[in-house]
């Protein structure tokens, strides 16, 4: 076998679901998107966004000796397509509903860069969501899947559920074909969204409740929490709206099946959880990172929005 064919292999057997190799560099209309992106404010209050452009824009900005990008995919496919829990609970993004996701990648990435390492001999360095990469051209350069319209990754196989991580090495791989866009006339994911913070192949945070219920500080628009019904963490409206669902397969990862307590949560219950006590429940939950006080700014626009505020 050849050296992307035996990396395959390792990446499938450690679990991961999609591999593809891209070469470490972007085409110069990611950098130019991207200073778009930041210079209409877009990217509202994630300021990392603004003053990482460089490394961001390309793999070898934020690592120069880098000559190829393995790009890992892992299903998180729910056995179902996800919809809004019932008014009195509420509705937490399907990842979201068991530990942290980046636990999991990471440590399979480790895992896979020392057997690199060590059978090849090289430098490497892995990433998943907390560094400076633009993941999502480089998984459709690899030909893991194409950034649809929602501005996420879809992938043919495994639809739009798919965390993404990467490893940029010093090893000169022979690239994959890169995956051709298949989203065509469709708008899906377009008109799912509450907000309207889509447009074709572009999203504005602000807008976004992914971005309103994690990321966002303080007040939210009362428009804007008028129309997040009974979400309280992330928003899965675009992803569960795409066709490419119907193709898609749940996943198989123990570590990823939801906590019974987190599915659909009643509202009155999650409101009365002090700051220790939102610790514990959420431990070692990505939720944890939200904070009580934005956590229970979101638990009272969604008493609101379902008409059960006390």
């Amino acid at each position: 076998m050849t050296i992307k064919d035996t990396i395959r292999a390792k990446a499938l057997e450690l679990g991961f679901d999609a591999v593809g190799f891209a070469p470490a560099h972007l085409d110069s209309s990611h950098k130019t998107h991207l200073q778009q992106y930041v210079n209409e404010g877009r990217h509202g209050s994630m300021a990392w966004m603004e003053t990482r452009q460089t490394e961001r824009a390309s793999p070898q900005g934020l690592w120069p000796e880098a000559k190829s990008v393995i790009v890992l995919g892992t299903n998180y496919g729910p056995a179902q397509n996800p919809e809004p829990a019932p008014k009195e609970c509420a509705t937490i993004s399907c990842y979201a509903q068991n530990r942290d996701y980046h636990d999991l990648v990471k440590k399979r990435l480790k895992q896979l860069g020392r057997w690199i390492a060590a059978k090849y001999g090289c430098e490497l360095k892995v990433f998943v969501d907390t560094a400076p990469v633009m993941e999502k051209p480089l998984a459709q350069r690899a030909g893991i899947g194409w950034q649809g319209k929602h501005t996420n990754v879809v992938s043919r196989e495994f639809g739009s559920w798919l965390f993404l991580g990467e490893i940029y090495t010093e090893l000169d791989l022979e690239p994959d074909a890169p995956e051709a866009d298949h989203c065509g006339a469709c708008t899906a994911c377009l008109d799912a969204c509450p907000t309207g913070s889509l447009t074709p192949y572009k999203m504005d945070a602000r807008k976004c409740i992914s971005y309103l219920t994690i990321e966002h500080k303080g007040d939210i628009d009362p428009l804007l929490a008028s129309q997040m019904g009974n979400r309280v963490y992330g928003c899965d409206a675009c992803l569960a709206a795409c066709p490419w669902v119907k193709f898609t397969q749940a996943h198989a990862e123990p570590k990823l099946t939801p906590r019974p307590d987190l599915v659909a949560p009643r509202l009155d219950a999650l409101a009365k959880l002090d700051d220790t006590a939102f610790r514990a429940f959420f431990s070692g939950s990505p939720i944890k990172r939200t904070g009580v006080e934005a956590f229970q700014r979101n638990i009272a626009i969604a008493q609101k929005n379902s008409g059960v505020d006390e």
